[in-house]
C-alpha cells in the first residue's frame, strides 16, 4: 500500500523545479491537478483489472492489457462499463502510465495532457472547469515550448511509481497539509485560508454527528466550503456514510475546483454532492429544496468585509436581529447565515475569532438575543498556532435550534495540544477529552463549566471563556524567613569567595608596586578590598 511519507518524498522533488518559477499558492495547482489526474488514471486502470479480472496489480502489466482490450471485438462493453461507473473514460493513450511511458521515450506533448483534461470536463456537466486552474501554457513554465514540456514531465515523473488507488491516506488533505507545513513561508496566509486542520475537522464533525451516526440520509453544509474537508469528515462518523448528502458553497473558483476535485477522490457520487461557486453573504445559497440541513460545519475567513447595506434587514437570515454586523467583520454574518440554514435538531459547529463572544455594538445585541433564545449550546477555546492562516487561538461555537433550557457549556481548551515543528496540533487523546466534556456538560475544575443563563445575563452577556472557567493556579506562598536566610547564605559564601581569591592571588603575583596595583582594580572590580 502506497503511504503518505512516501508521497511526501515525491512530493518534495516534485516541487523543485517549480519553485524556482512561482510562489507556492501558484504551484499548488499543477501539484494538486496533476496527482488528481494520477488519481483517476489509477482507479480507471484499477477498475479494468477488475473487470477484466486481471490478477496483476502492477499498472505498466494493466496498462498493456487494457490497451490489447481496447483495440479488441469487446471494447465498446468495457468502455460502456468504465463509463457507468465513472461518468468518464480515460483512453488508453491518455492515461497517466501511458504518459509516463511517453515522456520516457521523448515522445510526450503537453497538447495530449491538454486533451485528456478537456475530455473528463466535457463528459458531465459537474466536471467542467475541473482542471482550468492548471495552465499548460504558462510562461512560467519556461518561455519555449520544450521547457514548458519539460518542467511538466519532471514532476510527472516524480508521481510515476505511486499506485494512487492504492494510497491508504486522504490524497489531497495529506498533499495540502504537507504543503502548508513545508512551504509556508512561500505560501503565506492567503494559501492557508481554505484548509482547517484533520484534527479540528474530527473534533468538529464528531460533535456535528453526535446522535446521529445511525440516520439515512443525512444532510450536511458548509457554506464557506474551502478545500471540503469539514463536510468529507462527517462520514467518519457515520454508519450510513454511503447515503450522506454534501451540499457546499465557494467564494474561491480555484478553491471551488480543489474541493469538486476532493469530493471525488473521496468516491462520493454526483448525485449525492450539491456544490457551487458563489458569494455565500451577498447570495444566500441554497434557495430550492433542501435549504434546511442535519449538520452545518464552517470555517469562515475571520474579520472579513461584507457589504452590510440596509436591505439586508429585510433578508430573513438577518432580519430578526434587527441589526446587522458590522461592514468590516462578517463573523457573525456568516454564523447567522449557517443557522438559518440548520434543522431544528441539527447541530451547527463554527469556528471563529475569540472576539465574538466579548465584543460590543451591532455583535452584542445578536449575541444577546442567540442567547436569550437557547440556541447557542457550547463554547470551546481551543489552542493558539493550530491554523496555517492564523497563530491566534480561535473558538469553536456549538448552536443548536431544538434546546430545551438557556445554559451555555464553556470549555478551555487552550492547553489542550502538542508541540509540532513551529505548530500546534491536538492530539486523539486532547479531541477524546474536550468531546467526553462536551458530552457530559459536567463541572470539570479548571477546564469545563455548564453557566446558567441568569450567570450569563450578570455577565452582560459577555461569553469571555475566562468569566466562566477560572484556570488560575495559585503559587505557593512564599517563606520570608527561609528567603531572608538563603540571601544571607549567599552573601556569606560571596565573602568566602574573595576572600580564597585574594589569598590566591597574593600569593603569584610578585610584591611590587604595579602588581599591587593590578591587584586592587580586580578586586574593585569584585567589590571587595586588600
Amino acid at each position: 500500500m502506497e503511504t503518505s511519507i512516501n508521497l511526501y518524498q515525491k512530493l518534495w522533488a516534485a516541487s523543485d523545479d517549480l519553485r524556482s518559477q512561482m510562489d507556492a499558492n501558484e504551484y499548488k495547482n499543477y501539484l494538486l491537478g496533476i496527482i488528481f489526474y494520477k488519481y483517476l488514471s489509477d482507479k480507471m486502470l484499477n477498475e479494468v483489472r477488475e473487470i477484466l479480472e486481471v490478477e496483476d496489480e502492477n499498472l505498466d502489466e494493466i496498462q498493456k492489457i487494457y490497451e490489447e482490450e481496447m483495440q479488441g471485438v469487446d471494447a465498446d462493453l468495457l468502455a460502456e462499463e468504465l463509463k457507468n461507473n465513472y461518468s468518464f473514460i480515460i483512453k488508453p493513450n491518455h492515461t497517466f502510465t501511458h504518459f509516463i511511458k511517453e515522456i520516457e521515450e521523448g515522445t510526450f506533448q503537453l497538447d495530449d495532457l491538454g486533451q485528456a483534461f478537456n475530455e473528463i470536463e466535457r463528459s458531465a456537466d459537474d466536471y467542467k472547469g475541473l482542471f482550468e486552474d492548471i495552465d499548460l501554457y504558462s510562461n512560467k513554465l519556461g518561455k519555449l515550448p520544450q521547457e514548458k514540456n519539460k518542467r511538466i514531465s519532471n514532476v510527472m515523473k516524480q508521481f510515476a511509481k505511486v499506485n494512487f488507488a492504492n494510497y491508504t491516506g486522504d490524497v489531497l488533505g495529506d498533499v495540502y497539509e504537507y504543503m502548508l507545513a513545508n512551504f509556508a513561508s512561500e505560501s503565506g496566509k492567503k494559501a492557508g485560508e481554505f484548509y482547517t486542520p484533520h484534527q479540528v475537522s474530527r473534533l468538529m464533525a464528531m460533535i456535528a454527528m453526535d446522535g446521529k451516526e445511525d440516520k439515512k440520509g443525512l444532510t450536511v453544509y458548509d457554506p464557506t466550503l474551502g478545500s471540503g474537508s469539514l463536510l468529507l469528515n462527517v462520514r467518519n462518523f457515520s454508519n450510513e456514510s454511503e447515503l450522506i448528502r454534501y451540499f457546499g458553497q465557494e467564494l474561491n473558483n480555484s478553491t471551488y475546483n480543489l474541493s469538486r476535485m476532493n469530493m471525488i477522490l473521496h468516491d462520493v457520487k454526483l448525485e449525492y454532492q450539491t456544490l457551487n461557486q458563489g458569494d455565500t453573504l451577498s447570495d444566500d445559497w441554497p434557495v430550492d429544496e433542501p435549504t434546511n440541513f442535519d449538520a452545518v460545519l464552517m470555517n469562515p475567513p475571520y474579520s472579513a468585509k461584507w457589504e452590510a447595506s440596509k436591505g439586508f434587514l429585510d433578508d430573513p437570515r438577518f432580519a430578526e436581529y434587527g441589526v446587522l454586523p458590522p461592514k468590516s467583520k462578517a463573523d457573525y454574518a456568516f454564523l447567522l447565515h449557517g443557522f438559518y440554514h440548520l434543522k431544528n435538531p441539527g447541530i451547527m459547529a463554527i469556528l471563529l475569532p475569540h472576539g465574538v463572544l466579548f465584543r460590543s455594538g451591532a455583535e452584542e445585541k445578536i449575541r444577546k438575543i442567540l442567547l436569550e433564545n437557547g440556541c447557542i449550546d457550547a463554547v470551546i477555546g481551543l489552542a493558539p498556532n493550530l491554523f496555517y492562516s492564523t497563530g491566534i487561538p480561535v473558538s469553536l461555537i456549538i448552536l443548536r435550534k431544538d434546546k430545551t433550557d438557556r445554559s451555555v457549556y464553556f470549555i478551555d481548551a487552550s492547553n489542550e495540544f502538542a508541540k509540532k515543528g513551529n505548530k500546534n496540533e491536538l492530539t486523539e487523546e486532547n479531541i477524546q477529552k474536550i468531546f467526553k466534556a462536551y458530552k457530559s456538560k459536567e463541572e470539570i475544575d479548571k477546564f469545563a463549566h455548564l453557566a446558567k443563563f441568569e450567570e450569563i445575563e450578570e455577565n452582560a452577556f459577555n461569553l469571555n471563556i475566562p468569566r466562566y472557567v477560572d484556570t488560575f493556579e495559585e503559587e505557593e506562598p512564599i517563606n520570608l524567613a527561609e528567603v531572608s536566610a538563603d540571601i544571607k547564605a549567599i552573601n556569606d559564601e560571596k565573602e568566602e569567595l574573595k576572600k580564597a581569591i585574594l589569598a590566591d592571588m597574593n600569593n603569584l603575583v610578585a610584591n611590587t608596586e604595579k602588581a599591587k596595583k593590578e591587584l586592587e582594580s580586580f578586586m574593585q572590580i569584585l567589590g571587595g578590598d586588600l
